[in-house]
């Protein structure tokens, strides 16, 4: 039999196919309602103060359920409570098509709508951060992380071309009704890792005929001694935890400004490249990511994932001060195209030892935390980088997000903490936190 490539090892695990396929397809529809939704609100009358009203909605919705989506990932399996959440998004979306099907849109119809359908994202998004170690082993844990991150990035490069071309020749209704369906196909592929991970669980609870009542099992995962680590403590005592949560607050200070308002106004603005450099600016970031995390799921495993991301991430930061001075379009893609690279990779590496650092009782309430912080600031961020280019134009924004970057990594950098994470088991002063991962549904091929 071939031996796979180490970055598809992980689809050797039937669960994580499923939840791999399952994903992808979702994303795909995501893809499709991302062009659907403003292409039915913008021209049929409904004006950018609507879509703005229904984008805020969406948003503000996500945000406040992230923590209760954690909590419930850590209480009743992240499998579960995704399905959940993509059985109400289903529905949600489906009655969005009705919605464009029966004619104009209403505020009335679009914002309730759309605030049950960020509801679900933020209960959905930190199952999504918790399933991956509990369906795979310690070693293709990276792999893992990569294919589902790298199906999401893949999803976002070629699908807003397919959507719009379904909404240019059907109109949006049908758009919505394939994000419906994807949403539909979605929780299938988890119920099926739900059922798995009940029969594993009653397999590994009845010993075979015979054996002896005193017969060992094997444990689902190593737990320290002591009291359980709760999210607070952590937050308390774990400088690595605080170092992670500043590093994110900074990068996405920058990150969420530079591409919806710096990049498309600089594309107009001093490039003179339209709507399409804007796009190819984009592709070639998202291209670049790709490409960045493929590498990832490819490379061998980091003795210090900390101090190899910092790099990446400081090497990017000058990448993307770079971008406006570059000359034009072709050379500021290159950048952006390295700039992404960067960045996915040095993401997977961080993300994955964050999960092998973490409790995994807890894997969803931090989830969910680290998405406070990348999310929780986007309004921030926007607001920033509309003031500076309303000011001084979209060029002084860049190299200012660049430097903000760089703070907050050598901030890290002046961690002991920071410089270890990952190195080992530990955290930054010798105690154990927890295990390094959940056990997988299924541990063998």
């Amino acid at each position: 039999m071939a031996r796979l490539p180490k970055a598809l090892v992980p689809l050797r695990h039937s669960p994580f196919r499923l939840l791999a396929g399952g994903q992808l397809t979702s994303n795909l529809g995501d893809a499709f309602y991302a062009v659907a939704l403003p292409w039915y609100v913008l021209s049929a009358h409904g004006g950018p103060l609507l879509l703005g009203s229904v984008l805020a909605a969406y948003g503000i919705a996500r945000t406040a359920l992230l923590v209760l989506g954690g909590q419930a990932a850590d209480r009743w399996r992240p499998w579960t409570v995704m399905m959940g959440a993509d059985l109400v998004r289903a529905g949600a979306v489906a009655a969005l098509a009705v919605s464009a099907l029966a004619g104009p849109p209403h505020a009335y119809i679009l914002v309730p709508i759309s605030v049950i359908i960020g509801a679900g994202e933020g209960i959905f998004l930190p199952g999504s951060f918790a399933i991956v170690p509990a369906l795979l082993p310690d070693a293709d844990l990276e792999a893992g992380n990569a294919i589902t991150t790298g199906g999401t990035q893949l999803a976002t490069l070629i699908g807003p071309g397919v959507g719009g071309a379904v909404v240019a020749l059907a109109g949006a209704a049908p758009a919505f009704v394939v994000d419906a369906a994807s949403f539909a196909v979605s929780a299938l592929t988890l119920w099926g890792i739900r059922a798995h991970a009940v029969a594993s669980q009653a397999r590994a609870e009845s010993p075979p005929v015979g054996a002896s009542g005193g017969t060992e099992q094997p444990s689902v995962a190593s737990a320290p001694s002591g009291p359980a680590p709760t999210v607070r403590h952590l937050l308390a005592t774990e400088r690595a935890l605080q170092v992670i949560l500043v590093v994110l607050v900074a990068a996405n200070l920058g990150a969420g400004g530079m591409g919806d308002v710096a990049l498309p106004a600089l594309a107009r603005g001093p490039f003179g490249a339209g709507a399409a450099g804007y796009g190819a600016l984009l592709a070639a970031y998202g291209g670049g990511a790709l490409l960045g995390t493929l590498a990832a799921a490819q490379a061998r495993r980091a003795r210090r994932p900390a101090m190899l991301a910092s790099a990446g991430f400081l090497i990017e930061a000058g990448c993307l001060a770079l971008v406006p001075y570059l000359g034009g379009t072709i050379p500021a893609a290159l950048a952006l195209l390295a700039f992404g690279a960067l960045n996915g990779f040095g993401t997977i590496i961080l993300m994955t030892a964050f999960q092998r650092w973490a409790p995994p009782a807890l894997l969803g309430q931090l989830g969910a935390l680290l998405l406070l912080a990348a999310i929780g600031v986007f309004p921030l961020s926007v607001f920033f980088a509309g003031l500076i280019v309303q000011h001084l134009g979209p060029a002084p924004f860049f190299p200012l997000a660049a430097a903000l970057l760089v703070i907050a990594i050598m901030f890290g950098l002046g961690q002991r903490s920071w410089r270890a994470f990952g190195s080992t088991a530990h955290s930054g002063d010798g105690e154990p936190v927890g295990a390094a991962a959940a056990a997988p549904v299924q541990p063998s091929a």
